[in-house]
């Protein structure tokens, strides 16, 4: 039984994990001094206050960041043991290994099947694509809503049938880890549900970090909960134990709606 950062892993291998990460944008520190560890196969949710630098450390965790020339990132990010903000490892293939799904659903100006097939496409992949195709459409549990449309233009789906389109994209070059900002923040409630009961079923083959604001939704759908404030991390643990018994003021001022 391993415990690292006061993190249970069992017998598992940390997905994701930060050593002493720094991000600042235009040299004003949004994210201090990070260190913390994400398990393999868990949801863990991020929350806290807005502009407690949710969002980017996302970016981060996947080299997003360095579209933006006012970031500077420092410290380290591994990736099952690996440290991706080096210099020799390829941004591109970091993006494919820990894949990103934004606050609002972004499909291609293409059909649906050419939406998931855009990926592979770009990395070459040598398969049935059309299996991969539905694979990864059942996946994201929309393959017996769009199985008689797959050529229609994915801008004809629904906002909720959309964003799970989005995610089926982020599934089809392979990823390890999903990263999801605000997935369901705009979404009807059997949408948000749909999107919900999703997360939960990726977990059997992927790790995910949910950034959200919607502490309901935290407490429903992960593992662990991160909390931050300021661009720091409060507290860290078991969903469970940091909605229930919190351990520090800020946390407790947070879920109780005492601090937004």
């Amino acid at each position: 039984m391993a415990t690292v950062y006061g993190i249970d892993l069992g017998d598992r291998t940390p997905a994701l994990e930060t050593r002493s990460l720094e991000i600042s944008r235009e040299s004003r520190v949004v994210v201090e001094a990070l260190s913390m560890v994400v398990p393999s196969n868990r949801i863990v949710a991020v929350v806290g206050p807005s502009g407690s630098g949710k969002s980017t450390l996302l970016k981060a965790l996947n080299r997003l960041s360095e579209l933006d020339p006012g970031f500077d990132v420092r410290g380290e990010v591994l990736l099952h043991g690996e440290n991706i903000l080096r210099s020799d490892v390829d941004p591109a293939e970091v993006r494919r290994r820990v894949g990103m799904v934004f606050q609002r659903p972004s499909p291609f100006p293409l059909s649906v099947f050419e939406n998931v097939a855009f990926g592979p496409r770009v990395n070459r992949f040598q398969g049935d694509l059309g299996r991969l195709v539905e694979e990864c459409l059942r996946k994201a549990a929309l393959w017996a809503e769009v199985s008689d449309r797959l050529f229609e233009p994915a801008s004809r789906l629904s906002a909720g049938q959309q964003q799970r389109l989005s995610i089926a994209r982020a599934l089809a070059v392979g990823p390890e880890v999903l990263l999801m900002d605000e997935p369901a923040s705009h979404l009807d409630p059997g949408a948000t549900q749909r999107i919900e009961e999703l997360i939960h079923t990726l977990k059997q083959e992927y790790t995910v970090v949910l950034v959200t604001h919607n502490i309901q939704q935290a407490a429903r759908v992960s593992d662990l909960t991160a909390v931050f404030h300021r661009g720091k991390l409060v507290e860290y643990g078991p969903t469970s134990a940091i909605f229930t018994n919190p351990r520090e003021e800020l946390t407790e001022a947070y879920v109780t709606g005492l601090l937004t």
